[in-house]
C-alpha cells in the first residue's frame, strides 16, 4: 500500500508543478495532428482542469508516437493484436498483426497489466463445466505468448488485477459460477486463493434473468482497499476488503441496488483525483436490465470494515430521453482520462441508422459536476455498428475503441477532449467472431509510450 501513497504522491507533485509553470513550450513534438484546445478561461490551479491539461500535451506527444496495439477477444476463440497507426496522409489504419487461440474456447474477458507486461484473459466455457484464466507475456512486437492457463469455476465475465507493484493478485466474477474467486500471482502465474459463492433465496423481480445471483465485474474501489462486484442476478453490490498484506479477501455486507434493475458494471469517481486526500467519492452503476445509470456517494466504514452508499442520487435512462426501439441494455462504463466525463454504452436499442453500416446502436456522454456527483446528459452518439458490449479509452482520451459484438467488428472513434464529444470513426477492422472486449496497450511510462 505504500507504492500507492508514493505514486498518489507524485502525481500530486506533477499537478503542482504544472499548476505553476506552463509547460507546453518544453513539449517539442514534430506533430502532425492539432493538440486539443483548451479554453483560456481554464484554471491552471484546479487539479480537474490540470489534469485535462497534461492529457493534451500527452496526446499531442503521442501523435507523433509510433503505432499503438490493442488487443481484442472474440468467442471464436481468439486475442487478435490490432496495431493502430496514423499514416503520413494523416488518414488512421487499424489491421490484425497478430492471432492466439491460447484462451479458447470462448474467451470472454481481458485485463492488461502494463507494468508486468501481461495480458490476462478469462474463457467463460459456454458449453464446458469450468471456465479458465490464461496468462499471456506481451512481446515487443506485440504477439503473445502463453505463459499459463489455469482452470476456473464456469463463467468468468470480467477480471481485475490488485495489490501494489510487488505483490498482486487476480479476481474473477463468475456469471453462471455466481461467485467471485481470487488467485494470487506468484512468479505471474494465478495460484488459488479464495472462492465466494453466492446464493438466492428466490428469483429476482425479472425472473428469466435473476433466477441466481450472476456477478458480473469485479473492480477495486480508488483507495485500493476494497473490491467490489456488481450482482445482475441478485440485485447486489458485492463488497470486499482487501488485506493489504495477504491480499486475501473478506467478505462485507453487500449493498443493495433497486429491485430489478439487474447491475452489470459501475465505476467510482473521485472529484479531485487524489482519493487519499478527503472529498466525496461516488459510484455510478450501468444497470442492463432497466436500462439506467445510477449515482451513489460513497461513505467508508472505520478499520476497513466495508462501504456504505447514499442513493440513489440520480437515476437516469441510459439513452436519456431519446425513445429507442427495443429493450436498451447498457453494457460497459467508463470515466474519462482528465476525469471530467462519464460514457456508457448502449446495446439493443437501434438509436441511428448509418448510410454504408445500417442499423448502429449508441453511446452517451455525461459531464460529470465535481460539486455534487450529478451526471448531466451532454450526447448520443452512434455506436458505429451494433451491439457495443464493451469499449475502451485511449490515456490521451483521443479515441475510443468500441467492440461490436454482433457484427465482429472494432471500432475506433475519435473525441474531443476538451469538449467531451465523441465524432466520427477513423478506422475499423473486422475480427473472428463476436467481441467481447478490447483494451488499448498505450501506458504512459516516463519514458515513452508502450506498444
Amino acid at each position: 500500500m505504500a507504492s500507492k501513497r508514493t505514486l498518489s504522491m507524485l502525481i500530486f507533485l506533477l499537478r503542482w508543478f504544472l499548476s505553476y509553470f506552463d509547460l507546453t513550450a518544453l513539449v517539442s513534438c514534430s506533430a502532425t495532428t492539432t493538440a486539443p484546445t483548451i479554453p483560456s478561461t481554464t484554471s491552471t490551479t484546479d487539479p480537474i482542469n490540470t489534469t485535462m491539461h497534461l492529457t493534451a500535451l500527452l496526446g499531442l506527444c503521442a501523435s507523433t508516437a509510433s503505432a499503438i496495439n490493442l488487443y481484442v477477444s472474440d468467442y471464436a476463440g481468439n486475442v487478435t493484436t490490432l496495431e493502430f497507426l496514423q499514416e503520413s496522409s494523416g488518414n488512421y489504419s487499424l489491421k490484425p498483426t497478430y492471432v492466439n487461440p491460447g484462451c479458447a474456447p470462448n474467451p470472454s474477458w481481458l485485463t492488461l497489466d502494463s507494468h508486468s507486461r501481461l495480458l490476462f484473459c478469462a474463457n467463460e466455457g459456454l458449453s464446458s463445466a469450468n471456465g479458465s484464466l490464461t496468462t499471456f507475456t506481451i512481446n515487443s512486437n506485440g504477439s503473445l505468448t502463453s505463459l499459463s492457463n489455469t482452470t476456473t469455476l464456469s463463467g468468468p465475465v470480467s477480471a481485475v488485477v490488485y495489490g501494489d507493484t510487488h505483490d498482486k493478485a487476480i479476481a474473477l466474477a463468475h456469471y453462471s459460477g455466481s461467485a467471485v474467486s481470487s488467485y494470487l500471482l506468484r512468479d505471474s502465474k494465478p495460484a488459488f486463493s479464495h472462492q465466494f459463492p453466492f446464493t438466492l433465496p428466490h428469483p429476482g423481480v425479472d425472473p428469466e434473468r435473476q433466477d441466481a445471483p450472476h456477478a458480473h465485474e469485479v473492480l477495486t474501489d480508488p483507495t485500493g482497499q476494497y473490491l467490489l462486484s456488481p450482482d445482475l442476478g441478485s440485485d447486489l453490490i458485492h463488497v470486499f476488503a482487501i488485506n493489504p498484506e495477504s491480499l486475501a479477501l473478506t467478505p462485507c455486507k453487500s449493498i443493495p441496488a433497486t429491485p430489478g434493475s439487474g447491475p452489470r458494471h459501475g465505476v467510482f469517481y473521485n472529484p479531485t483525483g487524489f482519493p487519499n486526500a478527503g472529498g466525496k467519492t461516488y459510484f455510478y452503476l450501468v444497470e442492463e436490465l432497466s436500462g439506467h445509470i445510477s449515482s451513489y456517494e460513497v461513505s467508508y466504514l472505520p478499520n476497513q470494515g466495508g462501504l456504505s452508499f447514499t442513493g440513489p442520487l440520480q437515476s437516469e435512462n441510459a439513452t436519456w430521453l431519446f425513445n429507442v426501439p427495443g429493450r436498451n441494455a447498457p453494457a460497459e462504463i467508463e470515466i474519462s482520462p482528465d476525469n471530467r466525463f462519464l460514457i456508457v454504452s448502449n446495446r439493443n436499442s437501434t438509436a441511428f441508422t448509418l448510410p454504408t453500416i445500417g442499423d448502429s446502436d449508441s453511446i452517451s456522454t455525461w459531464a460529470l459536476d465535481p460539486k455534487t456527483g450529478a451526471f448531466n446528459f451532454l450526447q448520443l452518439w452512434p455506436s458505429s455498428g451494433a451491439f457495443p458490449r464493451h469499449f475502451s479509452i485511449s490515456k490521451t482520451g483521443q479515441f475510443v475503441a468500441v467492440g461490436l459484438q454482433s457484427i465482429q467488428t472494432v471500432a475506433i472513434l475519435q473525441r474531443d477532449v476538451a469538449t467531451g464529444l465523441i465524432g466520427e470513426p477513423v478506422a475499423r477492422v473486422e475480427v473472428s467472431g463476436n467481441v467481447t472486449a478490447v483494451v488499448w496497450d498505450d501506458e504512459w511510462t516516463g519514458m515513452g509510450w508502450v506498444g
